[in-house]
């Protein structure tokens, strides 16, 4: 079993303190929602979230959308082998079920995800697909017992990805962290959660194609190919 965790996700509602910038309320206005229900997206709300904190991490839930889907329709998910969560910048935790069917429409997405932040599950009866809860990223880990974990990203140090994953497939229960925002080094605290630090390409690469390409090389280190 292979444990993925994205890590400091692009992925969080309006914060209050913009939602009455007038992009913020133009889009909920179109939408018919409340500004401070809507998902925060750097590409409707690029002039509101000029002045937060970290704003060059924020507003991208396009990026854990894409990396989801890639995950979700991998072999190594259908075969029962991959566990998917989402941990935010905000410290929201995302439980992922392997048989959830992500909308591939970027709106349909977006209103899932406001409902999941709203009801705190998908569907909000029966077995839930998404769950959502507040944890901090020690506790996730903790709750996950790895037997190593690795943060791949472009300040960590040179490895081959077929080597590394010949590694982690060694293990019993491995954790790998994947950065899900867009610019910019992981958190200190964060690292520090990881017994290694990996950089897989001489630049920084898309979250999903991080992903993508960590999960094939897997799938060949485990024979699942």
């Amino acid at each position: 079993m292979l444990n993925l965790l994205f890590v400091e996700s692009s992925l969080e509602l309006v914060p209050r303190k913009i939602a009455r910038h007038p992009s913020v309320t133009r889009n909920a206005q179109r939408e018919g929602k409340n500004p401070e229900g809507v998902l925060l997206d750097r590409s409707l709300h690029h002039h509101a979230m000029l002045n937060l904190p970290e704003a060059e991490k924020r507003g991208r839930p396009d990026i854990i959308h894409f990396c989801l889907l890639e995950a979700l329709g991998s072999p190594l998910n259908k075969s029962g082998k991959l566990k998917l969560l989402v941990h935010t910048l905000n410290s929201d935790l995302l439980e992922v079920s392997p048989e959830l069917r992500l909308p591939r429409d970027c709106y349909r997405f977006r209103s899932l995800i406001e409902q999941l932040f709203a009801v705190k599950r998908v569907p909000p009866e029966g077995t839930p697909l998404i769950t959502f809860s507040r944890k901090s990223l020690s506790d996730v880990k903790a709750d996950v017992h790895p037997s190593r974990t690795v943060a791949l990203t472009s300040h960590g140090r040179a490895r081959k990805l077929n080597n590394l994953c010949m590694d982690l497939a060694a293990e019993t229960n491995p954790l790998v962290l994947i950065g899900a925002y867009p610019n910019g080094p992981m958190r200190e605290e964060t690292l520090k959660e990881a017994d290694e630090a990996v950089s897989i390409y001489p630049e920084a690469l898309e979250a999903w194609v991080v992903t993508s390409r960590l999960i094939y090389e897997y799938e060949k280190a485990t024979g699942l190919e």
